[in-house]
């Protein structure tokens, strides 16, 4: 597996062969699903540049700070009955020329910019203490700092309904409006909850749990200047972006992060030389691993066994790789809010062994 020089440092970047610009309309967006079925939204060559927009489908929690034209109509194109069976809105699919199952997809996010300076928070019914806080849910509204780098809530209301129609906009001018999380201010790291490739089955795939594919990961590190690998299931990969995030905890343990839209930079690099079981993350400092399961257990385990994995392929034995993952290897929960849970191990690139390849 070849993914870091000897120094450790990163890899030069691939020149790029063409800039694509892919705005989420209603020909270019899926809502609530990967398709395998689905026809590209775009076709890209390997180390081609996209600059796509990436939209919250929690923008209905207030639609005159959260959307604009071109967003109501995604909304009034795309049915409710079609929003299944999943929740997120989804831009794509990209098709990566020569793209096979079993090939990897390395996706360098450069940049990733708020379409607006605001963004929700929903306490849901599928929050961790839902129950335990008079199941009720309830919208938190917040403002975005540029200059500061920071997010301050603006208002919160309670809203009688569940959250059952992806895309639900209530009518937050008639609401309640409440002060909330006075002189308070979280930083701001955007970041995609959810991208990935279509898995190769038949039919609609939710794209609430996350998977093999990708798919619903909320990891907040998964932001600009992170890559990520995914391992291509269907020919051309047919890769898609949406759950854009501003601020997230590990364990998202409302239901939701700071949804907000943004415009996502990267770049698609086709890998043929490496291939890996579980979506790879890298970042200036770390290599991340996830694990997925029923329960927290099954998703730590899985998470331990491909770090194992990575950290057999720099050269170490199976005791060796044991032995750092315990001393060095920071297992975390990433959420617990998206029916499949998610862990997520890392551990430092410049304690690997020096001179291999990782």
């Amino acid at each position: 597996m070849v993914l870091m020089c000897d120094s450790g440092s990163t890899r030069p970047l691939v020149a790029p062969a063409a800039l694509h610009h892919l705005r989420a309309t209603p020909q270019n967006v899926h809502w609530g699903y990967f398709d395998a079925a689905l026809a590209p939204a775009l076709i890209v060559e390997s180390g081609d540049l996209i600059q796509a927009e990436a939209l919250t489908h929690h923008a209905g929690d207030d639609p005159t700070l959260l959307m604009d034209d071109a967003m109501h109509q995604i909304w009034r194109a795309i049915p409710e009955a079609d929003r299944n069976p999943g929740v997120h809105l989804m831009t794509g699919p990209i098709y990566v020329r020569d793209a096979r199952p079993g090939d990897m997809i390395e996706v360098r996010y450069l940049s990733m910019t708020p379409r607006f300076r605001y963004g929700s928070n929903l306490a849901a019914h599928w929050g961790q203490l839902y129950s335990e806080l008079g199941e009720r849910e309830r919208v938190t509204i917040y403002g975005l700092d540029p200059a500061t780098n920071t997010a301050e809530a603006l208002y919160a209301y309670d809203v009688s309904e569940k959250y059952l129609i992806p895309g639900r906009i209530t009518e937050c001018p008639e609401c309640d409006r409440q002060p909330s999380l006075a002189g308070v201010r979280v930083p701001v790291r955007p970041h995609l909850g959810t991208a990935g490739v279509a898995p190769d089955v038949l039919g609609r795939v939710s794209t609430v749990p996350p998977g093999l594919h990708g798919g619903n990961i909320d990891n907040w590190r998964i932001g600009a200047g992170a890559t990520m690998y995914y391992k291509v299931q269907v020919d051309g990969g047919l890769f898609s972006i949406g759950d854009p995030h501003i601020s997230q905890g590990d364990g998202e343990i409302s239901g939701t992060a700071i949804e907000a839209s943004l415009d996502v930079l990267f770049q698609v690099v086709l890998r043929k030389d490496f291939t890996f079981r579980s979506p790879l993350l890298e970042t200036p400092d770390h290599f991340i691993v996830h694990g997925f399961g029923d329960t927290l257990d099954i998703a730590a385990k899985e998470a331990s066994l491909d770090m194992l994995s990575l950290l057999k392929e720099t050269g170490l034995s199976a005791d060796d790789a044991y032995s750092l993952l315990s001393i060095s290897g920071d297992l975390a929960v990433t959420q617990v809010v998206d029916g499949t849970v998610g862990t997520h191990m890392k551990i430092r690139r410049d304690i690997l062994p020096p001179g291999r390849k990782s």
